[in-house]
């Protein structure tokens, strides 16, 4: 996945060592209530939009530039659906991150859902009974944002 140029430097500071950092993620709806999916050139997965805010970037700024970024829709942010902190991953290469992630879910207000980026291979809206094997933090994300549960401040369990 591409790297902020922020945080490329402070690697270059600090090496592969545990990074905290922020991220965003979208459950963004059309209005017949599909689920925007981009599947990841990285792993192939098909996953939510998400990614990192830029220093100063507000969190529902941040989550509709990825929208556009890697999807070319046009999003707005309608409400929060959890914030937690993510499991430590260590990628490939070594570098090792934990997010702490705001997801939002989002109405399309525009825009046709392609690949717009790099980091997806392919991207589509699927209906709730035609979605792609997705993780549970995903399918547990688009649920909470189907319903009208509050905010949910503590991982969610699948």
């Amino acid at each position: 996945m591409a790297i902020p140029e922020f945080l490329r430097e402070l690697r270059a500071s600090i090496g592969q060592k545990l990074v905290f950092l922020p991220g965003v993620s979208a459950v963004v709806l059309d209005d017949r209530r599909r689920v925007l999916l981009v599947r990841r050139s990285d792993n192939g997965q098909w996953t939510i939009v998400g990614g990192i805010p830029e220093p100063g970037e507000q969190p529902a700024q941040a989550v509709v530039r990825e929208v556009y970024e890697e999807t070319a829709v046009r999003a707005v942010p309608e409400r929060v659906i959890s914030v937690f902190a993510e499991e430590p991953t260590v990628y490939p290469h070594g570098d090792q991150v934990q997010f702490m992630t705001i997801s939002f879910r989002c109405r399309a207000v525009g825009g046709e859902a392609r690949v717009n980026d790099d980091e997806s291979i392919d991207v589509g809206w699927f209906g709730l009974n035609e979605l792609p094997p997705l993780g549970d933090g995903c399918l547990t994300r688009i649920r909470m944002a189907l319903g009208d549960e509050p905010t949910w401040f503590d991982k969610p369990v699948g």
